[in-house]
């Protein structure tokens, strides 16, 4: 079952869903708007021949900061990782589903190849995939609306929500934040 917009706002207004910051113009039908910040991790590919998955890719980025009023340029067919302004605070019985706004996939810009679920007990900026699609340079901005979060009851809270304490990778990221697929192979299987 998909939140609609009442049931959006009264899960914000008691706390149970964290959206901050809120502005409740972005809250729409049955999503909410989320708003692209102004720092991004872009490839350099001087450090290394190829990406192995079994290292961090931390040395392979570079955190750029534009400012609210100048562009980030994503040119064709390149690839960055983003952010959103506002910080998500997921309660152990929700899930949310990211998805790009139509405006923009019109013009080939997508902001998630794979990531857009947002597991219950998610807590932080939600990093963006963003790619370009398209023949020609896109202008992005800080501060505009890049996509909208959608979300679904659970039939029950989870047993296991993601977070700290389940040993969960990307929970409370602030920044966009370099996959960290490495670390699959440095956990020891239970036994």
């Amino acid at each position: 079952m998909i939140l609609s917009d009442k049931s959006i706002n009264e899960a914000i207004a008691s706390g149970r869903l964290g959206i901050d910051p809120f502005d409740p113009k972005l809250v729409q039908p049955s999503s909410i708007d989320v708003r692209l910040d102004r720092k991004f991790l872009v490839f350099r590919n001087t450090k290394r021949a190829y990406i192995d998955v079994k290292q961090p890719a931390d040395d392979l980025m570079e955190m750029i900061d534009v400012s609210p009023e100048e562009p980030m340029f994503l040119h064709p067919h390149e690839f960055v990782l983003g952010s959103t302004i506002e910080r998500v605070r997921m309660p152990n019985d929700l899930v949310a589903r990211l998805e790009g706004r139509s405006s923009l996939g019109r013009l080939g810009v997508v902001i998630h190849s794979t990531a857009g679920f947002i597991d219950p007990a998610f807590e932080g900026h939600v990093t963006l995939e963003i790619s370009n699609l398209a023949n020609l340079p896109v202008a992005l901005y800080a501060g505009m609306r890049i996509g909208q979060l959608s979300f679904s009851a659970m039939t029950t809270p989870a047993d296991r929500p993601y977070g700290p304490a389940r040993g969960s990778k990307y929970s409370g990221q602030d920044v966009p934040t370099a996959s960290r697929l490495y670390l699959d192979f440095l956990q020891q299987p239970e036994g």
